[in-house]
């Protein structure tokens, strides 16, 4: 995890990361992250910061559970992430990781 940013920026990087890596493994069965990786940016995510996002914060306030990935399910952006997923994917940004 990284600490560059002031608080909003960092909370938007890490639930991007997180939501990416959600999805990857919950629709491709590709673990972007490790586990343990998973666990601790989970455990990061602060779901009262709003981040300038309506939608999104109410989604990590709502349904967000830092102790499983299954909220992707209902996540309300659900193909943008899988579009951004396919595209990171495609770049080679998750190679060697499977």
């Amino acid at each position: 995890m990284t600490t560059w940013g002031s608080e909003v920026e960092v909370e938007r990087r890490n639930r991007i990361r997180l939501t990416l890596a959600a999805y990857a493994y919950e629709y491709d069965s590709n673990s972007i992250m490790s586990d343990a990786e998973f666990d601790e940016l989970s455990k990061a995510i602060r779901p009262k910061i709003a981040t300038g996002h309506k939608q999104h914060d109410k989604f990590f306030r709502e349904k967000f559970e830092p102790d499983t990935g299954m909220w992707i399910r209902e996540h309300p952006f659900l193909r943008r992430v899988a579009a951004t997923y396919k595209w990171n994917l495609s770049k080679g940004y998750y190679n060697g990781r499977t």
